[in-house]
């Protein structure tokens, strides 16, 4: 039932930056960036069980471990893009936000290299010469 957590501490959050917004802006968008990051701690303990239960998986099957690294990676990177640009939006920089989201998306492709180029050399190797 941590969803129920989560919400309770979103709900309670946004209630005490609409009163504070008015009177303190920097507080209310203080109190945005901790509530995010908060949520995140209380979720933290998720993400490794996922990740733990992925490297299992990987061990099971023989994938090579570098590319799961690099997978998780890549998913890390666009998470934490996202929740940059987010908090950034809600301090009202557009921009800056765009920004982040375009350097994450940047990242991202940079570590998809390796892998793109693993599976296009697989596919060239299945094609008769």
């Amino acid at each position: 039932m941590e969803i129920i957590q989560v919400v309770g501490v979103g709900l309670i959050a946004a209630i005490l930056i609409l009163i504070v917004r008015e009177q303190k802006p920097m507080f209310a968008f203080l109190l945005t960036a901790f509530t995010g990051i908060a949520l995140f701690l209380m979720l933290i303990g998720k993400i490794s069980s996922v990740i733990q239960v992925l490297e299992d998986l990987a061990v099971k099957s023989g994938i090579n471990m570098i590319f799961l690294k690099t997978i998780l990676k890549i998913i890390g990177i666009a998470y934490i893009a996202e929740f940059g640009a987010q908090i950034v939006r809600d301090a009202g920089q557009e921009s800056i936000a765009s920004k982040i989201e375009l350097s994450g998306k940047i990242l991202i492709m940079v570590m998809a290299i390796p892998i793109v180029s693993v599976i296009i050399e697989t596919v060239v190797k299945m094609i008769p010469a």
